[in-house]
């Protein structure tokens, strides 16, 4: 699994998590957890696994304060 902070993306505070096929966008959200952002295209592609963007989610949870940390090392 991957997961990248793109520099010039927008807000929210969010990554984007690659596992198997799929891409998910991971919203880190102010109280401490994470979410699967909504959107239409929170998913790539849209008929993804949904076991594999609840892995993505548990990983992302697993490394919050990595991620953030990777989030506010791009936007500060």
């Amino acid at each position: 699994m991957r997961f990248t902070a793109y520099t010039m993306d927008h807000e929210p505070r969010h990554v984007h998590g690659f596992y198997a096929d799929i891409e998910a966008n991971v919203d880190l959200r102010l109280d401490g957890t994470v979410s699967l952002a909504g959107r239409a295209d929170a998913t790539r592609p849209g008929n993804g696994s949904k076991s594999d963007v609840r892995h993505v989610l548990t990983v992302a949870a697993q490394h919050f304060e990595d991620l953030v940390a990777l989030w506010e090392k791009h936007h500060g």
